[in-house]
């Protein structure tokens, strides 16, 4: 089996998630293609993993390589703030075990980029898809041949922090009057020819901003991310800890305030310092600011560049959804 992910800050990630006792449970929220797991399983021969991904194909790359673990791993497969509430309902019932430790790794794997076919990036001609999940509902393809242009300016804006996202949503109204946009390479050039010169020769492609905000758009990511980092707070065991990987503002700036709301503290009042947890939290703050890859780990694997790590603990009670 062919790896094409590199589990991002992984040292970082094994320091915060610590299994408090023989037997713990850890939720992969992202097991993408298992990186994350395999190291995890290795070090602690008696931990048991739920191993939660969308996309089938990429789980079935994860089960064979984590299946000399296979006694201890246990897959779920769809969206994970859908499958955290399941969890949640399961441990209120009494009938699944909460974990002590849960892992969001919000990133797109390398997979989605080189393998999947499903239009991801602009570096080769693919069917435009994006969907992480078959069980999506809208293709990107859908999104840019059916939106109005208003509303694809806004997407573009405010997921993908494009400056010239009135330009593009024009250009994409036009090209698609003339037989749709049915290929990523044929996005990326309609992008492309939307910008100014200067822009379209810069330091990143010019349409890099467009393809991550139609893809957020097509999979809710940031919606999904809200919905569940506040589930898997409510469904950590007392004590457990749980740690977010982001890999955008975006990503990292939802993480920052359900972790401060969730810890009793104004997302108003960044420097306020970590001491004496507010009655009303139900996390403590780990991080007060978040963790960066090394400079080594940013030029061994430039993917790591843009990470940024929290982790939080739950104080309190076992919670249920009344927490949420």
């Amino acid at each position: 089996m062919e790896v094409v992910h590199v589990p991002v800050m992984l040292d970082e990630v094994l320091s915060y998630l610590v299994p408090p006792r023989e037997g713990a449970l850890m939720v992969d929220c992202t097991l993408g293609e298992g990186g994350h797991a395999e190291a995890f399983l290795s070090r602690y021969p008696a931990l048991r993993y739920i191993g939660l991904d969308a996309d089938p194909r990429i789980q079935a790359k994860a089960r064979e390589r984590l299946s000399s673990f296979a006694p201890r791993v246990e897959f779920r497969l769809g969206f994970f703030d859908d499958i955290l509430e399941s969890l949640l309902s399961e441990a209120e019932e009494g009938r699944v075990q909460r974990p002590e430790l849960v892992l969001f790794d919000l990133g797109i794997s390398m997979h989605h980029y080189v393998e999947a076919g499903r239009g991801f990036g602009f570096g080769k001609d693919e069917a435009l898809d994006m969907r992480l999940s078959p069980e999506a509902p809208r293709s990107a393809a859908d999104l840019v041949n059916g939106e109005r242009e208003e509303e694809l300016a806004r997407i573009i804006f405010e997921y993908g922090e494009e400056r010239y996202s009135r330009r593009i949503a024009k250009a994409i109204v036009e090209a698609r009057r003339s037989g749709g946009i049915s290929t990523s390479g044929r996005l990326a050039d309609v992008v492309a020819g939307a910008v100014p010169p200067a822009y379209r020769h810069g330091r990143i492609h010019a349409a890099t901003r467009t393809f991550q905000a139609l893809r957020i758009a097509v999979n809710d990511e940031l919606g999904r991310a809200e919905r569940g980092i506040r589930r898997a707070a409510a469904l950590l065991a007392p004590g457990g800890t749980v740690a977010v990987i982001s890999f955008h503002s975006l990503e990292d700036r939802i993480a920052k305030n359900v972790f401060r709301e969730l810890a009793g503290r104004s997302t108003s009042a960044p420097d306020a310092p970590i001491g004496k947890v507010p009655e009303q939290a139900i996390l403590e703050l780990l991080t007060k600011k978040p963790l960066e890859a090394t400079a080594e780990e940013a030029a061994r694997n430039p993917a790591s560049r843009s990470a940024k790590l929290r982790a939080a603990r739950r104080i309190g009670p076992a919670a249920g959804k009344a927490d949420l």
